[in-house]
């Protein structure tokens, strides 16, 4: 009975412990998505007011007018001021400044006794240095009469055409326009973000308190020099995102009120089904010991109910120790793909569709239902070796499939997943299927996309293996290429394509059309190794019929 609590206890500690650090790098890998999305918003935002900043700076009128004002000029150039601020309904105002006081702007308010001291201001001065436009932080616009509203200031220097100063031009930008570029950003119920540039100041928050309490700009300062990530004395995230063209950094703080109740959750549950084992343990310990056979149907008829799409399954952990594991490993797969297609419903995000996909090859129901077809046959005829390898092979293989929860796993583990999965399929098809793996073992820690070898192994053994007459061989290897990329080959010697219908080197893409066996299929591959490395990386084949097939995957 105290072996069985403190069994209970480990296991419900060390799942505890599991969820959580993935709820956590969930909730990371999301925020951080979520900020760099953000940050590119707001970035781009800059370059739309760069570009008319630029636009107003260099044009001819302006240079014209800041040169010799004349009433028609000013007429033209305010023309143009109107054209700037049509084209973007956040700028508040457009200034144009000469270097000898002369001012001309759209804003009917300007105080025109205090605009001498424009050529004081931050803002003119970090024009005249620069020679690109500069932004400033939030700030009151100084010179118009009813201060009340806070803007972001971006100046230009004006140029005549002997490169000579002629002044600057203003664009005061309503700081609560940057809400549009981040109203998409979920940080929590208590979660914010906060703008500031390279010299402290603050440049956007959404309550413009933080702009002037000398306490909250210290406390966001403080902020945006913590290390990004995990912060345990405030129980938040925060994450870090440079902002393009700028000198301005986009932070976000997520709150974990909801990664809290998660916990609490957890716990809960835990004790609830920590009891309900302990009963359960009770009431077995009573019952005659079943046989091996039992526990193997039981899963392969949920393993049935999964290949029919039924994935509302869960299997008893029952049996000997290899096929205990062989069923945690089930349950722990269907429930993240129950997981997994909960968060695609919500989120809809491309990525995640992949991923099922992954995760759903783990499972590979047709894979699956025969290799418990073949462990119950072995156990029928009394073959317990051969049961027991097999089984922990087919344990091994799913260990290897799930890699911790991470969609990556190393090379070496990717050659192990293969192997068992040959091994397996060895027990099957006996003479009739050969097969050698070799790697450099230089490459052994790489971090991969994981089952990228698996689905074209099993399309070699089902489309190219099978179809022979007699018995036929596969090779997997893997090294480094002349130009220092790493290389994977599966050749097989099967009935290959006919070349009048496949061409050599053929681009996988093509071969979408073509039949996928149960898993992520070789088509998928492809697109996820594009998606992680690049269009210039991914899967290549080369074919001849009654001679073979080689499939190479090339990535950095």
């Amino acid at each position: 009975m105290l072996i069985s609590l403190v069994t209970i206890g480990i296991i419900g500690t060390a799942l505890y412990v599991g969820i959580s650090r993935v709820v956590m790098n969930d909730s990371i890998q999301s925020s951080q998505m979520a900020i760099s999305k953000s940050g590119a918003f707001v970035g781009a935002y800059i370059d739309r007011l760069l570009v008319l900043s630029n636009v107003l700076a260099n044009n001819p009128q302006t240079i014209k007018t800041l040169a010799s004002p004349t009433k028609e000029g000013e007429k033209d150039e305010m023309q143009l001021i109107r054209t700037v601020l049509m084209s973007d309904s956040y700028i508040k105002s457009v200034v144009v400044i000469g270097k000898d006081g002369y001012m001309l702007s759209n804003e009917t308010k300007l105080n025109m006794q205090r605009s001498s001291n424009m050529m004081t201001e931050p803002w003119y001065v970090e024009a005249i240095k620069g020679k690109a436009p500069a932004l400033s932080s939030a700030r009151m616009q100084e010179f118009v009469m009813d201060k009340d509203k806070w803007v972001i200031s971006m100046s230009q220097e004006v140029r005549d055409e002997n490169n000579q100063n002629l002044g600057v031009i203003l664009l005061d930008i309503e700081y609560n326009g940057i809400d549009d570029y981040l109203k998409d950003l979920d940080l929590g119920s208590k979660g914010f973000a906060f703008i500031i540039n390279s010299q402290g100041g603050i440049v956007y928050h959404k309550d413009p308190t933080f702009f002037v309490d000398p306490v909250k700009k210290e406390q966001l300062r403080n902020i945006s020099m913590s290390a990004s990530g995990y912060d345990r004395t405030q129980n938040v995230l925060i994450q870090k995102t440079p902002i393009a063209n700028s000198d301005w950094t986009l932070v976000g703080v997520s709150s974990l009120d909801g990664l809290l109740q998660i916990r609490s959750q957890m716990i809960r549950s835990f004790v609830i089904v920590g009891l309900g084992l302990l009963i359960l343990i009770i009431t077995v310990s009573l019952i005659i010991a079943r046989s091996i056979t039992r526990p193997v149907h039981r899963l392969e008829q949920a393993m049935q109910k999964v290949r029919e799409g039924t994935l509302e399954v869960s299997v008893p952990e029952s049996g000997v120790t290899e096929v205990q594991g062989l069923a945690q490993h089930f349950n722990l797969m269907v429930s993240e793909v129950r997981r997994l297609l909960e968060e695609i419903e919500t989120k809809e995000k491309a990525l995640h569709t992949y991923e099922l996909k992954v995760l759903h090859s783990q499972i590979n129901p047709h894979f699956l239902y025969n290799t418990l077809d073949t462990i119950v046959w072995m156990a029928e005829f009394n073959e317990s070796d051969r049961v027991i390898s097999t089984t922990k092979a087919l344990a091994k293989f799913f260990q290897l499939s799930l890699s911790g929860g991470s969609e990556m796993t190393t090379i070496e583990n990717e050659m192990n997943h293969v192997a068992q999965y040959l091994f397996i399929q060895k027990e099957r098809y006996g003479d009739k299927l050969h097969y050698q793996l070799d790697f450099d073992p230089a490459l052994a820690v790489k971090v991969i996309p994981k089952i990228i070898l698996q689905p074209i192994v099993e399309n070699a053994i089902y489309h190219g293996i099978r179809e022979k007459e007699g018995s036929g061989f596969v090779e997997i290897t893997c090294d480094y290429t002349d130009d220092g990329h790493v290389q994977f080959m599966v050749r097989d010697d099967g009935v290959g394509f006919d070349p009048t219908s496949h061409s050599f080197n053929k681009d996988v893409e093509s071969l979408a059309s073509q039949p996928k066996l149960g898993g992520v299929g070789i088509n998928n591959v492809d697109e996820r190794l594009k998606l992680y490395y690049g269009k210039e990386y991914g899967v290549q084949i080369q074919s001849r019929s009654g001679e073979g097939t080689t499939v190479t995957i090339i990535i950095p």
